[in-house]
């Protein structure tokens, strides 16, 4: 139909479809309705603590405390709000408990909590769940879902789920408490948990958070297994049905999970570069024996490092990325290394990636090209783990992956192949090679101020492959040198004409 003369023509950007995503935004701004701004409000004139206080200055500050609510509520209620420091928001517990003859309220601990799980201080949660067990029969819906998130995030992960029956007994728990138990299930490897939770979440007439289903997605590229594509094709199903739409992200991680694995020629499932749990586990112990305890000759620690750290793994395991922070640190020769590590580190901690960085003690030594406060940041964002300065980096980064899990990926430059060579056979150093190009995280470019990016990590296995009906047959290219280490680009796809 056409328009009116002096009319914008149908389809102009002035003018979105009326259900177009974006378009009540632009409604919104070509009629600003006339509305005073709303006034901040006003802050306490006390000066908020940054460092611990000890209990004469916490005497002194509630002293200077001018408000209407208890001193307590409100500078508790301020660390929340700004996510204050954890130590802060110790010493406050502690100047409170020594008022109150060892006494903290219920409220103040959910605080504290809360600060806890945010900063994911996985001991301090511990510390706090083992009090309320103690004081507390039953908890507020909050107390449940934070004790539920934290601990999902640590070796007692399994408790959160005594956590979920009990909050069952009052009321039917909330969209995120299942989504923390069912990504906390897959992180741990639990898939059949994870299924029977998002069961459990569906029959309850809940919409599951988009960030539940991209969880299965993004566990499901790891994995070759028709039952578990076939519960996958079924949420693809329950968006179309529900008129659900993926964020980008989301799209990305289905595009990512049915892309991978597959003959762009034929359409043909690939043989996946991921090891079987049986593999997995062969290759695991075969590191564990000849590069981890007899590597000497590529290994310059002492037992007693050694030792340290496994110790410091066992407790904080599992790991999504393990990172050489050294190696990352210098893939970029004109950038700070400090910042470059921050960088990596930033990007990944958005993720929601449990992360360890390990590195050599003369990285916190403040220095032109190790600032102090970069390096402060990246503490706070990752597990680390600074080792002496003339260890060996590898068989770290080897143990802590391997120890995390199948799904734990691993960041270095180094090719790692004096470490195959002490490998005892063909398959085993097969093994390793096939596990390695499904784990190494490569970064290809850095522009300061915006993202990394990583290269592609393979799905599929380059080999030559059979399905009986189809030949798939991986071929190095005329003039292209192929070094021992790499493997061809190129594929032959071949199918059988009945």
């Amino acid at each position: 139909m056409k328009g009116e003369k002096g009319n914008k023509k149908q389809g102009s950007s002035d003018s979105p479809h009326f259900f177009a995503a974006g378009a009540a935004k632009k409604r919104a701004q070509m009629n600003p309705q006339s509305k005073a701004p709303a006034s901040p409000p006003q802050s306490n004139t006390i000066a908020f603590p940054t460092e611990p206080l000890n209990a004469e200055q916490w005497d002194k500050l509630k002293e200077d405390y001018k408000g209407k609510t208890s001193f307590e509520s409100w500078i508790s209620t301020q660390l929340m709000h700004y996510q204050g420091s954890i130590n802060v928001a110790k010493s406050l517990l502690a100047w409170v408990a020594a008022r109150n003859n060892g006494i903290v309220s219920y409220d103040l601990l959910v605080r504290y909590l809360y600060l806890c799980v945010i900063h994911k201080q996985t001991s301090e949660i511990i510390d706090v769940y083992e009090i309320m067990k103690v004081k507390y029969k039953r908890l507020e819906p909050e107390g449940y879902t934070l004790l539920i998130r934290g601990l999902m995030h640590s070796d007692r992960w399994r408790e959160a789920f005594l956590l979920l029956e009990d909050l069952k007994k009052v009321m039917v728990p909330s969209k995120r408490n299942y989504d923390d138990c069912i990504q906390g299930s897959l992180l741990h490897q639990d898939v059949n948990t994870a299924w029977n939770l998002y069961q459990e979440l569906i029959d309850h007439d809940l919409i599951p958070m988009l960030e539940t289903l991209k969880a299965f997605f993004d566990f499901g590229k790891d994995i070759k297994d028709d039952q578990y594509a076939s519960r996958l094709l079924d949420i693809l199903l329950y968006l179309r049905n529900n008129q659900l739409y993926p964020g980008e992200s989301f799209a990305h991680s289905i595009k990512t999970w049915f892309e991978s694995g597959h003959c762009l020629g034929c359409g043909k499932t690939m043989e996946s570069i991921y090891l079987s749990p049986e593999e997995y586990e062969f290759l695991k112990e075969n590191i564990m024996r000849n590069v981890i305890d007899g590597g000497d000759q590529y290994r310059k620690t002492t037992p007693e490092e050694l030792e340290r750290f496994q110790k410091f793994v066992n407790y904080c395991a599992p790991f999504d990325v393990v990172i050489d922070g050294l190696n990352v640190a210098k893939m970029f020769p004109k950038a700070r290394e400090s910042q470059v590590l921050s960088d990596v580190v930033s990007q990944l901690a958005k993720q929601n990636l449990r992360l360890l960085v390990l590195g050599r003690k003369h990285m916190l030594n403040n220095h032109s090209r190790w600032r102090k406060d970069e390096m402060k940041k990246v503490q706070k964002q990752a597990s680390c783990f600074f080792a002496d300065n003339i260890s060996e980096d590898d068989p770290f980064l080897l143990y802590a992956t391997l120890h995390s899990g199948n799904h734990c990926k691993f960041i270095t430059k180094d090719l790692m192949r004096d470490h195959k060579a002490c490998l005892p056979d063909a398959k085993t150093r097969r093994l390793f090679f096939k596990w390695q190009q499904g784990h190494q995280l490569a970064i290809t470019s850095r522009f300061p101020g915006s993202k990394l990016t990583f290269q592609h990590v393979f799905s599929y296995d380059t080999v030559v492959q059979t399905t009986g009906d189809s030949w798939h047959i991986p071929y190095d290219e005329d003039l292209v040198e192929r070094y021992s280490y790499e493997v061809p680009n190129k594929w032959l796809c071949l199918q059988r004409k009945t």
